[in-house]
């Protein structure tokens, strides 16, 4: 049975379709919101916005806040994509304690064609739709045809994945909560780390290694290892990298890079997307110009006598901060086509 889109709600009369009005699309990560308006596929220029999620009790005063600041436009539908799952029309943040109803959304943005995704299928919804420059290449993978599963690895706030396929019928993005997989190991430092991370916050997650806070539980571990703990913010430990001057941020790096790799190689082998990886978040982009340099091929590809077979993958880096609301954006046109 293919997979069920997610819960939307549409307008009742059918020439809404083809009005010209607006669309409120909006990213909803676990730190930041980002805003727009779009029109079919495309967000309106300069209409953007971010907003810092502490500064607000919820998405609906959020929400009103832009409306008032984009002069009250009247809104043909929204599209919300959130950090967390989604499920009968409910939205929990994984990393923020925000819970987000449809009829939130619909309430704030004034629409009844409303829906609701997880932030990382809104990532897979804009695949295609994402500027040729917005696309960093990491590694070469074998052509494959247009109806080629892809994959997308979120890492930022948090980390998921989504699978896309492209079938027949339209294009279907699941969603998931890879993050909370256990932490693949193979080494006895492996061992010693998930340790660390079980003693600090109950269990070794992918996600608490690979985010931006897992940047901070590596260095902070380094410095357990050789009796010398020290913290450092994830900001603080990327300009140490780019700077050269702190050997621990720049091993911090190393590993990070490595579980990366061996991360997406696992992913890659479990959903052969022949269609290619894409990296997309904050610290994925953060990371792009050290992926080389610290050994994320060598990791991706290290996986015994199929080591060779992983050279069908390609893998990307998503360079557009705003891909989610273009992927709301193509999301929510094609279920107004499809209505």
């Amino acid at each position: 049975m293919a997979p069920s889109l997610p819960d939307v709600a549409a307008g009742d009369d059918p020439d809404d379709r083809a009005d010209d009005r607006p669309v409120l699309v909006a990213d909803i990560g676990g730190t930041n919101t980002r805003v727009a308006l779009a029109r079919g596929t495309e967000i309106l220029s300069d209409s953007t916005r971010r907003y810092r999620n502490a500064d607000y009790p919820g998405l609906e005063s959020l929400l009103r806040r832009y409306l008032a600041e984009a002069g009250r436009p009247d809104c043909a539908g929204a599209c919300a994509a959130v950090a967390g799952p989604v499920r009968e029309g409910v939205a929990s943040m994984t990393n923020l304690d925000w819970t987000i109803e449809r009829d939130t959304l619909s309430r704030a943005a004034g629409t009844d064609r409303v829906a609701l995704l997880n932030d990382l299928q809104a990532q897979g919804h804009a695949l295609g739709h994402i500027a040729p420059d917005a696309l960093a290449p990491v590694l070469d993978g074998v052509a494959a045809g247009p109806n080629a599963a892809k994959l997308v690895i979120g890492v930022g706030t948090g980390f998921n994945v989504a699978p896309v396929y492209d079938t027949a019928a339209g294009r279907y993005v699941t969603p998931s909560e890879a993050g909370h997989a256990d932490l693949p190991i193979r080494t006895a430092a492996d061992m010693r780390l998930c340790h660390f991370l079980a003693t600090a916050h109950g269990f070794p997650s992918v996600e608490d290694v690979l985010s931006g806070r897992g940047i901070e539980h590596l260095y902070a571990w380094l410095g357990t290892e050789v009796h010398d703990p020290r913290e450092a913010r994830a900001a603080e430990i990327m300009e140490a990298v780019a700077g050269g001057g702190d050997a621990r941020a720049a091993d911090a790096a190393r590993i990070f890079v490595t579980f990366l790799g061996r991360v997406a190689g696992d992913l890659a082998l479990i959903h052969l997307p022949f269609g290619g990886i894409y990296l997309s978040g904050g610290v994925a982009r953060a990371f792009a110009p050290h992926l080389a340099g610290f050994g994320f091929a060598a990791a991706f590809r290290d996986k015994g006598r199929f080591a060779g077979f992983m050279g069908n993958f390609g893998v990307t880096v998503i360079e557009d901060d705003y891909a989610a609301l273009t992927g709301c954006a193509v999301h929510l046109n094609r279920l107004s086509l499809a209505a």
